[in-house]
């Protein structure tokens, strides 16, 4: 029922076959459920986007990165801009997992991204 293993190591984007079908999506929709200004709720289409990102061989880890990136930015707008909306889909992600799958960037700039989206919901 798992299907074939599968998933890229974050650490020196070698191929790996530790994380299953069904490890890897629930990973992701539990990210997406902590990050912050989402509804909280999976839906089917969330399920699905999950396991393309997964048949794509796309990092867990770099889907954390993203909804931690895009979390921040959601927080550090101008006090006068409108409100935004609560985020209802994974899919509003994709263009930042997008964005995070270029970057070349030190793992220090999203343990960096995760302190400073711990300090904002503090405050």
């Amino acid at each position: 029922m798992g299907g074939e293993s599968c998933c890229v190591d974050a650490r020196n984007g070698s191929f790996d076959k530790q994380v299953d079908r069904e490890e890897y999506v629930r990973r992701v929709l539990d990210a997406y459920r902590a990050t912050p200004d989402t509804t909280g709720n999976v839906r089917k289409p969330d399920r699905l986007l999950a396991a393309q990102l997964r048949q794509r061989g796309i990092p867990v880890e770099k889907v954390e990165h993203a909804l931690a990136l895009a979390a921040v930015r959601r927080h550090i707008r101008p006090l006068n801009a409108p409100p935004l909306t609560t985020v209802r889909s994974l899919a509003y992600f994709l263009p930042v997992i997008e964005e995070v799958l270029q970057m070349q960037v030190s793992e220090a700039y999203f343990q960096y991204i995760r302190q400073k989206l711990e300090r904002l919901r503090a405050s």
